[in-house]
């Protein structure tokens, strides 16, 4: 017999299963350590410039990009159960901050940084609130041909936001449709120096991507950025410069409540728009490489992990953070084999901050613009998914291009709302109209077919035999009853329906409810309907209703064959006896 488990060893259990650093590290290989230590090093070189351009999407001060990357990297480290997941700040949640802030208006960059930490603290806390609840499928009402639409739109508006940094201008509107057309009308103000800082900055990071794909292209143009603008004096010369990003570590501190408060509808907004696309970001990352690696993560427990990163992040005056497949994959081919790489990446941040912050003053504004640039353009434009959608499924790709069309006409916060809500009407409307196939019998054999698939299948006269995929139930139970009437009124020559209950797992009280309704109306038509491949769950709950009395049990089949023979062979009213069940 087992060793029974002690107090001790169900507490440490429990301890490893919500903090999974702590068991991980007591079966840490000392092997494993010079991969994980360069895996952090490489992925925060790669982070460090991209979250310089996150935080600028925000509109918050570049230092709390740096903040969040450093929260999120070391909580998930600790919270997380994916050995090569990178947390931290993405282009996707920085716009829908960015649309947050546009939505209340606010200017005052104080008032900004706190109000973007208080819906990431926000969004933290409703990560946790999901992982009690286990509701985590709720991010499944983001379909990915929403979030595919709703991030190259989102990618679009940030680049229209962008381009007055690369011309020196200003422009104005409260849609990305009237800021591009409020650009055009600045192009005879624009500052040379600044244009041409701006081309020369997107040939770079575009450029270094296609030729040497392995280097870091955001850190090259940050280093050079900078260099140019100590050589050339770019800020003398007219082109914008970033300004002060002072040296130190975050400080604790809460979001300003009354401003929470003031606005709590888009605070409310922003961090269930936030948990959707992050939760589905990071869940599908983190299958992905436990598949890759044959490891099992705990997706509830990547609730927590995100929780207490955005949490921690909002706490320290950061941002939102979720995961960045660029940087995993990053990590994952630099040899992380543990957490141990998301910590080192995290206190990489962190030694940039106490060192080499100040650095980064001396920024041009147009390199930044196109770090972002090129940031949401390859991380968030995915053609080859757009293309994918139009050729497997049209109805998919129209749904992508409406939640583009939404986000650029009323705004990223707007088009998230927009992508969820026709993922719910697009839900609403496959529920409602399950697939209900006629079937056909193939020649020479018992097997039945969808006709529409083989038209040449032979039919039996005077009987229909159809077949429902799905449950049956409030949503579906209508439809059901309105394909059995059409085929009572149109068929001629009818005596019997058939349905092939195969494909139903599931009914409700309202689906028996309807079946019933079903029963007398084919008996009132002088129509006997018969069942075939009841599953037991199904008849258990109809029995307890009385349907099946109603119905009659010898009008149950095992397949629908024998339905069909037994129809044949009685082809009277249901008031007639079939002889036994078949």
């Amino acid at each position: 017999m087992g060793e029974q488990p002690t107090g001790d060893m169900k507490r440490r259990r429990t301890a490893a299963g919500l903090v999974p650093i702590a068991g991980w590290l007591r079966g840490y290989d000392r092997r494993w350590l010079r991969g994980d230590l360069i895996a952090g090093v490489t992925v925060a070189a790669l982070i460090v410039p991209k979250n310089l351009g996150y935080a600028g999407i925000a509109g918050i001060p570049l230092q709390n990009g740096l903040y969040a990357a450093a929260a999120g990297a070391l909580l998930y480290g600790i919270f997380g159960t994916s050995r090569q997941i990178s947390m931290g700040p993405s282009s996707a949640l920085a716009a829908v901050a960015a649309s947050a802030v546009i939505a209340t208006g606010l200017t005052d960059q104080a008032d900004v940084a706190s109000f973007v930490a208080g819906i990431t603290l926000a969004s933290g806390v409703l990560f946790l609130l999901l992982y009690v609840l286990k509701a985590g499928w709720i991010a499944q009402f983001l379909s990915r041909a929403v979030v595919t639409g709703f991030l190259f739109g989102a990618a679009v508006d940030v680049v229209i936001s962008e381009l007055p940094k690369l011309t020196g201008t200003e422009t104005d509107g409260s849609n990305a449709i009237q800021e591009l057309w409020s650009w055009f009308g600045t192009l005879g103000e624009t500052h040379p120096t600044t244009l041409i800082v701006g081309a020369v900055s997107l040939v770079v990071v575009f450029g270094v991507g296609r030729v040497a794909p392995r280097l870091p292209g955001a850190l090259v143009l940050v280093v050079g950025g900078l260099l140019a603008s100590w050589l050339l004096d770019l800020g003398e010369r007219g082109v914008a410069l970033v300004g002060d990003v002072p040296r130190g570590l975050p400080a604790f501190a809460l979001p300003d409540l009354g401003l929470m408060w003031d606005n709590a509808a888009t605070v409310g907004i922003a961090a269930v728009a936030l948990v959707l696309i992050g939760f589905s970001q990071t869940a599908g990352d983190a299958r992905m490489f436990a598949a890759k690696h044959r490891y099992q993560v705990d997706i509830d427990q990547e609730s927590i992990a995100q929780g207490m990163a955005n949490a921690g992040a909002g706490l320290f005056q950061g941002m939102p953070v979720s995961t960045s497949l660029s940087a995993s994959s990053l990590n994952d081919h630099s040899g992380a084999r543990t957490g141990l790489a998301s910590l080192t990446s995290g206190v990489t941040v962190l030694l940039t901050l106490l060192i080499l912050a100040p650095l980064f003053s001396g920024l041009p504004k147009p390199v930044l613009a196109a770090l972002i640039i090129e940031a949401v353009v390859m991380g968030m434009i995915n053609l080859p998914e757009m293309r994918r959608l139009l050729r497997v499924q049209p109805f998919d790709f129209w749904i992508a291009v409406a939640a583009i069309v939404g986000t650029l006409a009323f705004g990223v916060l707007a088009g998230v709302m927009i992508g969820i809500g026709l993922s719910i009407v697009w839900l609403i409307g496959v529920a409602t109209h399950p697939n209900i196939a006629t079937l056909a019998r193939e020649r020479g054999t018992q097997v039945f077919r969808d006709v529409n698939e083989h038209p040449d299948d032979e039919r039996v006269p005077g009987v229909v035999v159809i077949r429902m995929d799905g449950g049956l139930f409030f949503a579906t139970s209508d439809a059901l009853e309105d394909r059995i009437r059409e085929i009572i009124h149109s068929t001629p020559d009818l005596t019997g329906i058939v349905l092939d209950c195969g494909g139903i797992n599931f009914i409700d009280s309202q689906g028996c409810a309807k079946f019933n309704d079903i029963v007398e109306m084919a008996q009132a038509s002088g129509v006997t309907l018969r069942l075939a491949r009841v599953k037991q769950a199904v008849r258990a709950t109809l029995a307890r209703d009385g349907a099946l009395e109603r119905l009659g049990p010898d009008r149950i089949h095992g397949n629908v064959d024998r339905a069909v023979t037994a129809q044949l062979e009685h082809p009277g009213p249901p008031s007639d006896a079939d002889g036994p069940a078949a």
